[in-house]
């Protein structure tokens, strides 16, 4: 047998497998939650960087939207290709009390328009806050691991090196080939708290980061079409016609109008037939 054959058959007995198979029952339940948890953890992240990466870039396509000449109408077109979207939601929420409002005709005096304007306002944050708690959903256990995984590892720790000194105790032996092991169970229990902690404490501040940005580009697509309504309201004023959901309140009053010039034509046309009649019956009168 070689000299190098002791040190390999020493290097495997410290594998990460072998640790975990010679480890104490707590210490074992102690690493398989640290490892379910790592897992948890990777699964939530990639699953909410993906959903606020896709959010934020049409977040940003939503503002150029807006903000062309087809304005809200090409906003609500746009939007409805996507249903699934956090802001279609949030927009949707929006044009319904718009829409409500103006069939109602609760538009109509300037008290009204104002609060109008503080409706608008309120559903905006009402529904906002809907879909951000959607977004926030399982961030906390990403809070919870970072903070608690250490600790947990911490404490399998401890647990080992607990047992290994119950060990040296019982056999009478205090050579590092005894002691080994054991610390070295214990030690990789701390090693799965920290591999489990540190990416879910930096993945949390950083889908927190995220999140706020995409708040910041809702806050300005709202401010967007809060401004475009209330221009909307003040043409309304100097007799431009609503433009914002008001398809059918524009063909009811095209259809009142035709109805008025209908009327007027056929009663127009009964004068001219009463004035023929007296006309016939007048010399008719003067024979007589």
């Amino acid at each position: 047998m070689s000299a190098t054959e002791p040190l390999v058959s020493q290097a495997a007995e410290l594998s990460p497998a072998h640790l975990f198979l010679q480890a104490d029952g707590i210490v074992k339940t102690i690493i398989v939650l640290l490892a379910l948890a790592s897992v948890v953890t990777w699964a939530i992240v990639i699953e909410k960087w993906l959903r606020l990466r896709q959010a934020g870039r049409a977040a940003d396509q939503w503002v150029e939207t807006v903000q062309s000449p087809g304005g809200l109408k090409a906003l609500g077109e746009a939007l409805k290709a996507r249903p699934d979207d956090p802001f279609a939601r949030i927009h949707a929420a929006v044009i319904n009390e718009w829409t409500q409002t103006v069939e109602q005709g609760l538009h109509r005096s300037a008290s009204a328009r104002d609060s109008l304007k503080e409706r608008l306002a309120r559903v905006g944050q009402i529904a906002s806050g809907v879909e951000f708690e959607k977004l926030q959903r399982r961030l906390q256990v990403l809070a919870t691991v970072g903070s608690v995984g250490p600790f947990v590892g911490l404490f399998g720790t401890v647990w080992g090196i607990m047992n290994s000194f119950q060990g040296i105790a019982a056999s009478n032996n205090t050579s590092l080939a005894v002691v080994a092991p054991g610390i070295a169970e214990a030690l990789f229990a701390t090693a799965l708290g920290l591999v489990a902690a540190i990416p879910a404490v930096v993945a949390y501040n950083r889908l927190a980061g995220d999140l706020g940005i995409y708040g910041q580009r809702v806050a300005t697509l709202l401010g967007l079409i809060e401004v475009k309504l209330s221009r909307e309201l003040e043409a309304e004023l100097v007799g431009q016609p609503l433009d914002a959901g008001q398809g059918a309140r524009h063909d009811a009053g095209r259809a009142a109008s035709i109805h008025a010039v209908n009327t007027s034509s056929a009663a127009h046309h009964a004068q001219g037939h009463a004035g023929a009649a007296s006309a016939i019956a007048n010399p008719a009168l003067k024979g007589a």
